[in-house]
């Protein structure tokens, strides 16, 4: 159940991590902007909560888009930044993400297969058939779930975690998120958020091997809604 303190969205607190339900707008780190992080404020909630003197420790265990929401995962011991890390390079975390696109993809379920190259210059990454130097491989799969008057819903599963992976592979066949001007969307949101959603994640607890699974509600905004 999520509870929402410090005007932080949280789903899942316990000794070992926090997940928190992200903002379009908050960045996880700390970035050139000097914004406050969203593990600052984190770290800020468990020093009041728990009466912490000192310093408290808050591992970044993956990272989330400024203009994206949902999902962020910070670990509250080193030793479980350090099984969350393991478990993530093994690929034994899967995370599902929500996306509005404009057009609808021809097919409506498939895995899509590229080599994306970052440009750090623009904070962007390209798509290529074929490798190129510089690029990774990358590799998603998606489905329409429902499509609403104007925009289609897509559920994504992604099998590599590269830079900008799911906005960049859209925009690859054509169906750039909404909102997302850097990928080639039409028009901005009112808010700058962009139309994608880190819905799900699961994976066993690193320390209790429960199986966790947890869903991010989306944004309180009328396409979302519609979505639902």
């Amino acid at each position: 159940m999520a509870s929402t303190k410090n005007n932080l969205e949280i789903l899942l607190e316990d000794n070992h991590f926090i997940i928190i339900n992200k903002k379009s707008g908050e960045i996880v780190q700390g970035d050139k902007t000097g914004d406050t992080p969203l593990s600052e404020i984190v770290k800020e909630y468990i020093k009041e909560k728990y009466n912490k003197p000192g310093n408290v420790f808050l591992g970044v265990v993956h990272r989330l888009d400024r203009p994206t929401t949902g999902i962020v995962v910070f670990a509250r011991t080193s030793k479980a930044l350090e099984r969350f890390n393991k478990m993530l390079r093994e690929k034994q975390v899967n995370k599902t993400y929500w996306a509005v696109v404009k057009n609808k993809p021809t097919k409506n379920e498939d895995t899509l297969t590229g080599f994306l190259r970052k440009n750090p210059k623009n904070n962007k990454s390209t798509s290529y058939s074929t490798e190129t130097e510089g690029s990774k491989k990358a590799v998603l799969h998606y489905k329409l779930l429902k499509s609403l008057d104007n925009y289609h819903l897509l559920e994504v599963d992604l099998e590599t975690g590269r830079h900008h992976q799911i906005r960049c592979q859209l925009a690859s066949i054509g169906s750039p998120i909404k909102g997302d001007l850097k990928y080639g969307f039409d028009r901005s949101n009112k808010d700058a958020s962009i139309h994608l959603h880190a819905r799900k994640i699961e994976f066993i607890h690193p320390v209790t091997k429960e199986n966790i699974t947890i869903t991010a509600p989306t944004p309180n905004d009328v396409i979302w809604n519609a979505c639902k």
